[in-house]
């Protein structure tokens, strides 16, 4: 019975000292409102500026003054307010904390932004003699097109059957015709394709393309390519 009155006593005085703090909460916050309100002008002409972004920062919220430049908002002391125009730098303000009033009037003044551009050469058109000369003198790059197509030509691809390795599957394939070929003629002699015509034609016809004759290597082929 002695300890459920003890409880009792330690919850009704915790009550009793947060009830006084819930009570002056709304008090306080109630206390640090302000209510901002006047006009954007610019520094040098004195003119109201339209469509300023008055933010606080932080809050995600603000306003925009009207035609005349006038604005009115609502915001807490000691919060920091950004005032933004196109074509114009930016300005922060800080509501005093020490206010003692309800409402705080500003004359905002917004001073122009300077761009400075890069300067702008302008030349005379040329004539008709400096125009066919810079044309006709004028380097232009190989396109993707063209460069595939001298990739895959015939005497790309001739340099380049010459001066690589052949690659594992080539090997492969080959050693199997070799065994072929030894298989078909199994037991037999080997016919000799000196008197065969059609060996004889095919021959010739290497030789007049001139397969036989001495091949630059693929390193060579490239040089080439590149200075031309």
């Amino acid at each position: 019975m002695i300890k459920k009155r003890l409880l009792l006593s330690a919850v009704l005085f915790s009550f009793g000292l947060t009830a006084p703090l819930a009570q002056e909460q709304p008090k306080n916050q109630s206390d640090s409102v302000v209510q901002l309100f006047g006009v954007v002008m610019s520094a040098d002409s004195l003119k109201s500026l339209q469509g300023t972004s008055i933010i606080i920062e932080g809050k995600g919220r603000g306003t925009i003054s009207n035609e005349e430049g006038v604005f009115s908002i609502v915001v807490l002391k000691g919060e920091q307010i950004r005032f933004s125009s196109v074509g114009y730098k930016d300005k922060v303000i800080t509501i005093p904390t020490t206010l003692k009033d309800d409402q705080y009037s500003v004359i905002q003044l917004m001073v122009t932004d300077t761009f400075y551009l890069p300067a702008t050469v302008i030349h005379s058109l040329p004539s008709r003699e400096e125009f066919e000369r810079d044309f006709q003198n004028l380097n232009v790059d190989h396109d993707d097109y063209y460069i595939a197509n001298r990739n895959v030509s015939a005497s790309k691809r001739a340099a380049l059957l010459n001066s690589l390795p052949a690659d594992g599957r080539e090997a492969v394939n080959l050693q199997l015709q070799q065994q072929a070929q030894k298989s078909y003629y199994a037991g037999q002699i080997t016919p000799i394709q000196l008197l065969n015509p059609a060996a004889w034609a095919s021959f010739i016809k290497s030789w007049k393309r001139g397969d036989f004759k001495r091949k630059k290597s693929y390193s060579d082929e490239s040089a080439n390519t590149d200075d031309n």
